[in-house]
């Protein structure tokens, strides 16, 4: 008799662990679900904040350097596996963005001397100048951009 208390106390036992893990698995398949849609959305995001940015760029309502700085940034964040580079496919942008990314920005710019700040105006649009030509047909192809 005690044997068959035993018994059905651990298949109760083993039933109640088979639903708990039953329960988690299901829990872990909905967060997976979870997670993926909001990559899946932050994807979509930034794609078309790329194309924005490279819209504006061409209508000139963006300067080459900002848009650079903007869209070599988006490209680098974006959460997909195997990240082709970027800068072999667009790499007029990327020597733009290169040129340009450390160039002091707000408080710093506003803390540079009116012959500094022109001074580093000059130089930027000097590198704009130089390789615009080469980033409009860039632009012309993220304005389609996709993953």
């Amino acid at each position: 008799m005690t044997e068959i208390i035993l018994l059905l106390i651990g298949a109760i036992i083993i039933i109640a662990l088979g639903i708990y893990a039953g329960k988690m698995l299901f829990l872990l398949k909905q967060q997976k679900h979870r997670r993926e849609s909001a990559r899946n959305k932050r994807i979509v995001s930034m794609v078309q904040s790329i194309q924005t940015i490279a819209f504006a760029m061409q209508q000139q309502q963006c300067n080459y350097s900002e848009g650079a700085i903007r869209i070599c940034s988006l490209l680098k964040a974006l959460p997909i596996e195997d990240i082709p580079d970027y800068s072999l496919i667009y790499p007029h942008l990327h020597s733009l963005f290169d040129k340009v990314k450390d160039f002091p920005t707000h408080e710093e710019r506003n803390a540079l001397s009116k012959q500094e700040r022109r001074q580093q105006d000059k130089l930027r649009e000097h590198f704009e100048s130089e390789a615009e030509s080469d980033i409009q047909e860039e632009i012309e192809r993220l304005k389609t951009f996709t993953c």
